[in-house]
């Protein structure tokens, strides 16, 4: 949802839910910020030693900065960014809620109607949101879910004195994903400020938020869909959004949305899409 390749509308819904999760970065930070600026290699030293006094293991950060160097098109592509939406309501969400995707969220739901209605249960969020938000993201996981080096990319981020603390807890948050095993390094790619899996959590959120649903003793947002929507549906839940209850603008669940995305256009999308979903 954050890539060259789709539209740019996308591009800012998607770095928008960036700006919307970013609350959970603080938790993840470092200690102390290593210095951002100057020579890359020496920031990439001083942030491996604080990683290491928060509990990364030498082996986690040797083998996720092995090689590592800046990303020069991830900086171009922050530069340009404005994080708003150019268009009407009416505009934007003709191009994101069609009637293909419609039916496709609807065959997900029915295909996942057990899965869902066990997640609804435990967090309270109703079906139509949860698809409606996986298919807004990456087309029900069957979309771009970036394929760009996650510590590259937030590595790149964090040596930049833009949102260097933002992003170096990013970064440490990413580290611990591959320490607690949900990904492999390899298998630890996404988009261009970092999101991961089907509904692009940043890796602080994927730490704060993630949820095993499928038992297996690890959260993995990229290929395990009881995870994903699970996670998606945690997030919603912790930050206040209440079962039964409207979710529509000027509701409390339109306001609990905004941790998902702060931005109004793209949580009215959501809740349009949620009802096309729901409707007979």
């Amino acid at each position: 949802m954050r890539h060259f390749s789709r539209t740019l509308s996308r591009t800012l819904s998607g770095l928008a839910l960036s700006l919307g999760l970013i609350g959970a970065a603080a938790a993840s930070s470092p200690a102390s910020a290593a210095q951002c600026g100057g020579d890359f290699n020496a920031f990439i030293s001083n942030f491996s030693r604080e990683a290491q006094a928060a509990g990364i293991s030498p082996g986690v950060i040797n083998q996720a900065f092995a090689g590592v160097a800046q990303d020069q098109a991830v900086l171009q592509f922050d530069r340009r960014q404005r994080y708003t939406f150019n268009k009407t309501f009416e505009q934007y969400v003709s191009t994101r809620v069609g009637p293909g995707r419609i039916k496709t969220g609807r065959f997900m739901m029915q295909k996942n109607a057990s899965l869902l209605s066990r997640i609804e249960q435990r967090f309270g969020v109703p079906a139509e949101i949860i698809v409606a938000i996986w298919g807004l993201e990456t087309d029900f996981g069957k979309g771009d879910m970036g394929k760009r080096p996650v510590i590259r990319t937030l590595a790149t981020l964090a040596h930049d004195c833009r949102r260097t603390e933002l992003f170096q807890g990013e970064l440490l948050a990413a580290l611990k994903i591959v320490q607690r095993g949900d990904l492999r390094l390899d298998d630890l790619v996404g988009a261009f400020a970092g999101e991961i899996g089907q509904t692009q959590f940043l890796p602080s959120s994927y730490i704060k938020y993630g949820v095993d649903f499928d038992g297996n003793g690890h959260v993995d947002l990229r290929h395990s869909v009881p995870d994903v929507l699970a996670s998606t549906a945690n997030l919603l839940h912790t930050n206040g959004f209440k079962k039964g209850a409207d979710y529509h603008e000027g509701s409390a669940n339109f306001d609990a949305m905004r941790e998902w995305n702060r931005a109004v256009i793209y949580r009215k999308t959501i809740a349009y899409f949620a009802d096309k979903l729901a409707a007979p």
